[in-house]
């Protein structure tokens, strides 16, 4: 009833109607959203449309009668709708240009934030063969015999812990992927267990070196360097003290780098260099104790820079000393892990350790040297393994965190 009362009052015969109605739509025809709105109208709406066009067609607007409701759009608003989006789409054109910029510059902040992991963590690499190299130079200096006594030597401490690096990397990545979680109490349990692996692992090696150090070496030197035999038992077995310290060290360093902090081990790893060194020149050069003292002062070292690794653990609001035995399925995980590496180490220290072989039976003198340059080569070829761990401590993240990120990936930003 309403909606025939106002079209009485607007609209006085059926062709006058038709007729506004033709009129109304050719001047809208020349808006594509108002004839989109008229078409939508005339498909929702009953037989009761009235449209009202005045003479005036800068205030023309269009009225809809739907039962007791009434709609008005002005063609103005209209207007200003088109302005608004073409200037949405100026603003989207904007936005575009600006995030290209910022994936520029997220890029290069991606670039230092490695930067400043991957520094500190070349000196942690640095570290170990510079202990191993100022014992060879303060030894070289007082004894040709001694000297060549450290190749075997080494081989049973510096080479064989080379084999457990497969804890480093087991607990780096394991410590990474469950902070991508943020699942504090997960991170807690990887370091527990695999403190207990490396714990479990050290006094393994203990014992070993203790019960089997000398036969070890006696097959390694043979009976033709058996003159060598007492210095380098004497040097392995006040270096075998450490075991359970490294390798639970070892573990505590890498559960930091997995955190992307390697500033906490490069403190440590400093202070250890510093106290071999001034022990080495203190213990073998005005002291006199030899080989002797050069392992004392790199065992006192080795167990420095461990206690240090663990405080700087405690410090990020984590139990270092909390251990934990692992399940089956946990152990099965960390070998899955670690399998490959542990293979591939267990190829780079049977190449190096046939190097000393050799070199062994070729005479003292021969021994001696190649101990100074096998040292020497250690130190170049680290190099390359502050990436590698970079790696294990960033892609974690965009491998299996909340900034999942596949594209980051396989662009290979960090090699």
């Amino acid at each position: 009833m309403q909606v025939k009362t106002f079209a009485n009052h607007f609209v006085s015969s059926p062709n006058s109607r038709l007729k506004l109605l033709s009129q109304s739509l050719t001047s809208c025809s020349k808006t594509f959203l108002i004839s989109t709105t008229l078409q939508w109208h005339s498909s929702l709406l009953p037989s009761g449309l009235c449209v009202f066009a005045p003479k005036d067609h800068r205030k023309r607007f269009i009225t809809t009668c739907i039962s007791s409701s009434q709609e008005f759009a002005s063609e103005n608003d209209i207007s200003n709708t088109s302005v608004s989006l073409s200037e949405e789409k100026e603003e989207e054109k904007a936005v575009e240009v600006k995030t290209e910029g910022l994936a520029d510059q997220s890029i290069w902040n991606q670039i230092k934030e490695i930067m400043k992991f991957t520094g500190p963590a070349t000196g942690l690499w640095i570290c170990g063969p510079l202990m191993s190299l100022i014992d060879t130079a303060v030894i070289g200096q007082g004894s040709s015999l001694e000297l060549a006594a450290l190749g075997p030597g080494t081989v049973l401490c510096d080479n064989m812990s080379y084999i457990f690096m497969f804890l480093s990397i087991a607990t780096s990545n394991l410590v990474a992927t469950s902070l991508t979680k943020q699942d504090k109490n997960e991170v807690q349990h990887q370091i527990s267990v695999l403190l207990f692996v490396g714990l479990a692992c050290g006094f393994s090696m203990l014992i070993f070196t203790k019960f089997f150090g000398m036969q070890a070496l006696f097959a390694f030197t043979g009976s033709k360097n058996v003159h060598i035999l007492p210095a380098a038992n004497k040097y392995v077995q006040i270096r075998g003290l450490a075991w359970p310290a490294v390798l639970t060290g070892w573990v505590a360093q890498s559960a930091s780098l997995g955190m992307k902090d390697s500033w906490g081990p490069l403190k440590a790893l400093v202070v250890a260099s510093a106290v071999n060194g001034i022990g080495d020149i203190v213990l073998c050069r005005f002291l006199g104790y030899g080989i002797a003292g050069a392992a004392w002062a790199t065992m006192a070292s080795q167990v420095i820079a461990a206690y240090m690794m663990i405080i700087n653990l405690n410090q990020k609001g984590y139990n270092a000393f909390a251990i934990s035995i692992p399940l089956p399925n946990e152990l099965l995980a960390i070998f899955e892990l670690a399998a490959p590496v542990f293979v591939m180490m267990m190829s780079k220290v049977a190449f190096f350790t046939l190097l000393t072989y050799f070199a062994t039976s070729m005479g003292t003198i021969t021994l001696a040297a190649h101990q100074v340059m096998i040292q020497t080569l250690m130190m170049c070829t680290v190099w390359g393994e502050p990436l590698a761990q970079t790696a294990q401590s960033f892609m974690p993240e965009f491998l299996y965190g909340m900034n999942r990120n596949l594209a980051k990936v396989s662009s290979s930003h960090f090699y």
